[in-house]
This record gives structure tokens, C-alpha cells and sequence, in this order.
């Protein structure tokens, strides 16, 4: 792969004299990072990096509990996307007690309650957190460039947008019990089957659900058709992408095996099964972030990196298997003649379809009778050490790895969240927005929301993404009054002090 912005343009010589500009928080992402722009005299920028700051630890929280206890408290990771960590982790515990094949009713309710976490998450990244950009413009005022902006000048899209919402909330509830945060998935199965009432009030609102996901996809089309060159070319460059893939190719969001393709649509590699990813993936550590830097291991770190989620999925899937969202794929892949489509900003088209897909895919199994049956659980016995699930988050392929000890205890956990594969994409793009759109000029807070809005692109989950192993880096820094660096100790990453 061919990349020219992968390397700073800084160095440690010069990094003290370079100007210093600080976005933090990130604004409207959910969890906490900042970014760091060093710029010289002329405004030249030399160096952008996306760090994560916070550090929430869960790797090391669930040691030492037991294994069926892992599927409830993983989900505290993110109050966004709690249903992707449930059910990933539930995947991996039926692997432990051997009843990874569950009863039809079981596996239709997960990926239910799957769908319908998507279809929640992507109505609120699109209308709540990136359409303020793509209405009123990346360049637009501070005070109407938010939420509160979109329902005053745009109140129809406002609505839909939480409607939709609230439906994924819906079907969450009716099957976890909560909208955030409650219980479905146990080893070997449900807890609780659908009742006839609760599939009834989720079908009368499903064709509504689906015209509005049909607006919305159009809506995302229309800003990406309409905007070009600088859609095509804001924050974007070449990457591999990675995604699950159905047997026959289809998009697969809930099972399937691994698919990576190169930046023109060569396979890497197909049909791999999630049992043996840590073949294939690897981590990286640096010392700036407490996000990994993943990458596929037989291409290396400095070019194996790559992207998932909805562009991922949508670029590297054969087909859709419901018929709205296969006829929007096609027209998708038919802007790039069939070829691998790189933009960042695609990214909200292709999350678009999605929402569509689970808009279909949520009325076929809500007419499946299966879906009310009550043979929930297969029971099995504890028969492995190891339990890995692999799903298709929201955000793209979430990683739950665990090995449990003889007193059936986790003692090791290993998570490859969706915002960590994107880790370096992430950091390319705005190293590209940078590069393009801000060097040379006066650098503003408009200028500045540029970065942001190619980061939002991905929808990140920062908090699900802070991660480390063994010793954390750290850089504590003592200045006096006067803001003077007085003193400097950092801790690397593997353990040294500098």
C-alpha cells in the first residue's frame, strides 16, 4: 500500500520549538481524546496525532471474576454500544461451555437485539453527532454547529433522527429488559423469550422505521454526491479494509468469518475463521496513546494497517441480503465502477445503508415465528480454557478474547474494540485534513473543527478503545507559574524511564 502521510514531519530535535495547538476534548464522540497539531512559524503543520487519554482498564477489571459474570460487565464499557461488548463476550462464553450452536429462537433473538443496537448507534452518530457538519457547513458557527442547531433549522431531520433511536432502544429493552445496560445473553442461549405483545408494538412502527432509514440514506448520498471534489478527497487515502463476511460473501454484522481486502479490492485473505484472528491481526504500542495500533500481521505495521466498519463492510461484502439496502449498495460501489471506495466521508453513506439493512432485517425476523419460541438455552459443559467471540460492531469487528483458569476464573482478556482497528486510519486522515486544509493558514476553531469532522467520520468510541498491557506510558510534565517546562519524566511503554 502506498501511503505518503504516515510519517511525522517532525522531529525530537525540533518539537520544542514548533507552535503547540491542542484540540480537547474531541468534541461530539463518545469517550475522551484530544488532538495535538505542532505547526512551525509559517503554519506549516508538522506533526498531528489523535491521542487517547483516558484509561478505563477493563482487560484487567474482569480479572479474576468469574466467566459467566464477563457478558453483563463488559457492557459498562460504553453506554453507546453496550449490546456489541454483550453479545461478542456472550459468543465467547459459549465457546467455554461448549454450546456455541444455540436454538434458532436464541440466535434470531441476538441478532434482534443486534440490529437494533446499529440501527440505534448509527441514528445517533449521523443525526446527532456528524449532521450539524453536513448541514451548516465544517466552517459554520460554533453555537449552531450542535444538536440544538439541527432541531431549530432542520426539525423534521431532528426528529426522525430520534425516533429512529429510540426504536433500536426499543427492541433493545424488549429483549435485555433495559435500554442500556441490561442482561439477554447467557452461556449457552437467552434468558427471556419475546412475547406476543412486544413483537406486536415493534412491527406497527417498522414501516415508518424503514421509510425514515430510506431518507436518511438518501440524505447521506445526496451531501457525498453533492459536495464533491471535497467529499471524494477530505481525509481521504488508501487502506486496507477488514470485515465478517457470510460464506457466500453477503454482509454478515452478527456470525461469519474474516474477509480483508488490499486498497484495490485484492483479497488478503477470506473466510478465516474468528477462532485463529490473533494469526492474522497484531497489536502495536506507542507511547503517546492508550489506544493500540493494530495491524495484519503478514503485511507488517508500517503498511498492514487498515479500516472496518460500515465503508469496510460496505466495500468488502459480495452482497446485501435485503433488497433496499442491496439496491443502495450497488449504487454505492457503482461511484468507484466497482471499485474500492476510499473517502472518509463515505463512511456516513455507507453507515446509512446499514441503518436500512437492520430497518429490513429487524421486520423479516419480527415475522419469523421462530422469534417467539421459548427453547432458549443449550446447555453444555465447561470444555475449553479459551473463549473467543468476534462480531460486527456498530463501529466495525469487535475482538473478545478470554482465557479462564482451573476455578473457572478469567485470567487473562484481551479486546480488540472497533475504534482500535481504526486507530491508525484515523490518524492518517488527519494527518491529511492537516496537511491540506489547515497548513500555511491562520489556524482557527473553524479550521481546527475540520480535524474533528474527519475523526467523526469513523465514529469513534474512545472510551471502548483505551487499552494497556502491563506497564502504562506516561508523560508528567512540572511547569511553574509562568507555564515554563521546569521538568520532564516519562515512563515508555515498556516500563523504561526517560
Amino acid at each position: 500500500m502506498v501511503n505518503d502521510m504516515t510519517s511525522d514531519l517532525a522531529t525530537a530535535e525540533n518539537r520544542e520549538q514548533l507552535k503547540r495547538f491542542v484540540i480537547e476534548p474531541v468534541s461530539r464522540v463518545e469517550g475522551h481524546g484530544k488532538v495535538t497539531l505542532l505547526a512551525d512559524d509559517d503554519n506549516v503543520v508538522r506533526e498531528v496525532r489523535l491521542h487517547i487519554v483516558e484509561f478505563r482498564g477493563f482487560e484487567r477489571f474482569i480479572q479474576g471474576r468469574p466467566y459467566w459474570d464477563v457478558p453483563v460487565v463488559v457492557q459498562r464499557l460504553c453506554g453507546i454500544c453496550p449490546v456489541s461488548h454483550h453479545l461478542a463476550a456472550g459468543k465467547a462464553i459459549d465457546r467455554i461451555v461448549g454450546a456455541e450452536k444455540l436454538t434458532p429462537t436464541a440466535k434470531k433473538l441476538r441478532e434482534l437485539v443486534h440490529f437494533g443496537q446499529i440501527l440505534q448507534s448509527h441514528a445517533l452518530h449521523f443525526f446527532h453527532l456528524s449532521s450539524p457538519d453536513l448541514l451548516f457547513g465544517f466552517d459554520s458557527e460554533v453555537k449552531k454547529r450542535n444538536i440544538i442547531g439541527v432541531i431549530e433549522a432542520h426539525p423534521d431531520i431532528a426528529i426522525q433522527g430520534v425516533k429512529l433511536r429510540k426504536y433500536g432502544q426499543e427492541i433493545i429493552r424488549a429483549i435485555c429488559g433495559k435500554r442500556i445496560h441490561g442482561t439477554g445473553a447467557i452461556p449457552g442461549g437467552m434468558n427471556k423469550p419475546l412475547t406476543e405483545k412486544e413483537r406486536e408494538h415493534l412491527l406497527e412502527q417498522i414501516d415508518q422505521i424503514t421509510e425514515w432509514s430510506l431518507a436518511a440514506v438518501d440524505l447521506a448520498k445526496n451531501y457525498f454526491l453533492s459536495n464533491t471534489p471535497l467529499s471524494e478527497t477530505f481525509g481521504t487515502m488508501p487502506s486496507n479494509f477488514m470485515s465478517l463476511v457470510r460464506p457466500d460473501g453477503a454482509l454478515e454484522l452478527y456470525d461469519g468469518k474474516l474477509r480483508a481486502k488490499d486498497q484495490n479490492g485484492k483479497v488478503i485473505f477470506d473466510q478465516v475463521s474468528d477462532q485463529v484472528y490473533h494469526d492474522y491481526i497484531r497489536e502495536e504500542v506507542r507511547n503517546w496513546s492508550y489506544m493500540k495500533f493494530p495491524y495484519i500481521t503478514e503485511i507488517g505495521p508500517d503498511n498492514g494497517w487498515y479500516r472496518v466498519g460500515p465503508l469496510a463492510r460496505v466495500n468488502n461484502c459480495d452482497y446485501i441480503d435485503s433488497p433496499l439496502a442491496e439496491e443502495e449498495r450497488q449504487t454505492f460501489r457503482a461511484y468507484t465502477d466497482g471499485g474500492m471506495m476510499h473517502a472518509a466521508l463515505s463512511y456516513h453513506w455507507a453507515r446509512m445503508i446499514e441503518l436500512l439493512h437492520c430497518a429490513e432485517k429487524i421486520k423479516e425476523l419480527l415475522n419469523d415465528p421462530e422469534i417467539l419460541g421459548t427453547d432458549l438455552l443449550v446447555r453444555g459443559e465447561r470444555r475449553n480454557s479459551t473463549g473467543i467471540g468476534v462480531i460486527e460492531a456498530t463501529r466495525g469487528t469487535l475482538f473478545h478474547h478470554y482465557e479462564i483458569d482451573d476455578n473457572d476464573l478469567v485470567r487473562k482478556a484481551n479486546l480488540i474494540v472497533s475504534t482500535t482497528n481504526n486507530n491508525q486510519a484515523m490518524n492518517e486522515s488527519i494527518r491529511r485534513v492537516a496537511t491540506e486544509h489547515l497548513s500555511g493558514n491562520e489556524i482557527t476553531e473553524p479550521l481546527l473543527n475540520n480535524i474533528e469532522v474527519a475523526i467523526r467520520a469513523y465514529d469513534p468510541c474512545l472510551s471502548c478503545a483505551t487499552h494497556a498491557v502491563g506497564k502504562m506510558p506516561l508523560n508528567v510534565e512540572l511547569r511553574n507559574l509562568d507555564g515554563e517546562l521546569v521538568h520532564r519524566l516519562q515512563k515508555n511503554s515498556d516500563g523504561g524511564i526517560a
